[in-house]
């Protein structure tokens, strides 16, 4: 009897998430076909002008058919003009999906911007970039806001040559250009970007270049327009030492020169040390911590933050064996109401057991989300 109870309830809940995820799917599909969207509903304000994008309770939910996974559940802050912002945390932590909302490239109708908002500092006004259209979006994306993704092998096309793949956004974006000015322009992109025989290379194939070579590719890609916005996402991940510190080197000074913010999303602490201005740290979809990159690596407050920043290994000092949080992320489908890092946190106190802390201001530049630094009320 206890057996066909456990069996019926699970068909009702697979029931209900199959009924959910139609309704969100109809959702999608119904905004998806919108195309003229009044002005008034995209058109927002600001918090602070100096911020080129503004994260604003962002929620991105994939509705898949084990239930609906909150890859992005609440997500605040923001990314100042001229700035670099990196983004770290864990493998699964929305790291990426945060990114990819903000570029609208989540795979819909499964992945979906579900609430919050997204606020971009165009150059004479605010817009929701969650309200505006898919042909709005095709403006900016690649043009205003660009995006350097993970493998770069996997982001260029085997079939076509780099010369046309470079050549792509720039026509699209500018079509006042003509053939001859698009040619000169790649040129002059792969040798910004530090590409030697420029001109040959455009007649080569991504599979006739080294990893390092892709790379700058990619990052020549994303430039192409002169965008306000680069997003980096593990720029230097499948690269060697040596081409990890010249593509680093390359991407502080493009920053400078074209005025730039980046997001720079990585696992690799020692690179948002050199790189960033502000860090966020996130965990399981959820900003715990954000800082400056001195508040963040000489007085890190939430207990994960502690444990990422013990967990890289220093020079000069011995150590038997590096420290490792304990435990596993908590699965993503039907989080708890209490903080997500409880059952792994070392600090843990009896108030971890209730809700979930908001984040608090520890100084004006500095926010925790953590009960440790919750005034009694």
């Amino acid at each position: 009897m206890a057996e066909l109870t456990e069996k019926q309830e699970k068909k009702a809940k697979m029931k209900e998430i199959k009924k959910t995820n139609a309704l969100m799917y109809k959702k999608f599909n119904q905004e998806k076909k919108r195309k003229n969207i009044p002005e008034e509903e995209y058109i927002t304000t600001m918090r602070d002008t100096d911020n080129i994008i503004e994260l604003d309770n962002l929620k991105t939910y994939f509705y898949t058919d084990a239930g609906t996974v909150k890859a992005v559940d609440g997500v605040s802050f923001d990314i100042p003009k001229g700035k670099t912002i990196g983004v770290v945390g864990e493998s699964g932590c929305g790291k990426s999906v945060t990114s990819l909302s903000i570029m609208r490239l989540l795979q819909g109708p499964q992945g979906q911007i579900a609430g919050g908002k997204i606020r971009y500092n165009q150059d004479n006004r605010a817009i929701d970039l969650t309200k505006i259209s898919n042909k709005e979006m095709q403006k900016i994306r690649g043009n205003e806001i660009s995006m350097i993704f993970q493998e770069p092998m996997t982001s260029l096309n085997p079939i076509f040559t780099i010369g046309d793949q470079l050549s792509e956004p720039i026509e699209l974006h500018n079509p006042e250009m003509n053939k001859e000015q698009v040619k000169n322009r790649v040129i002059e992109l792969l040798k910004l970007v530090g590409i030697a025989r420029a001109e040959g290379i455009i007649h080569n194939y991504p599979h006739e270049l080294s990893g390092g070579m892709k790379q700058r590719v990619v990052i020549a890609m994303a430039l192409s327009c002169s965008p306000r916005l680069i997003i980096a996402d593990e720029p230097t991940t499948a690269l060697d030492v040596t081409i990890q510190a010249q593509i680093l080197d390359l991407l502080r000074d493009l920053k400078d020169k074209i005025n730039a913010s980046i997001m720079l999303i990585t696992h690799d602490l020692g690179v948002v040390a050199e790189m960033a201005d502000y860090v966020v740290v996130m965990y399981a979809g959820r900003v715990v911590e954000q800082g400056t990159v001195k508040e963040i690596f000489h007085d890190p407050k939430h207990p994960y933050t502690i444990g990422l920043m013990k967990s890289r290994p220093v020079l000069n000092e011995e150590i038997g064996r590096l420290y490792s949080i304990p435990g596993n992320v908590p699965n993503p489908i039907g989080m708890p109401s209490h903080c997500f890092f409880k059952n792994r946190c070392e600090k843990c106190i009896e108030k971890c057991a209730g809700d979930y802390p908001e984040l608090i201001s520890v100084t004006d530049t500095h926010k925790v989300s953590c009960h440790l630094y919750q005034k009694e009320t």
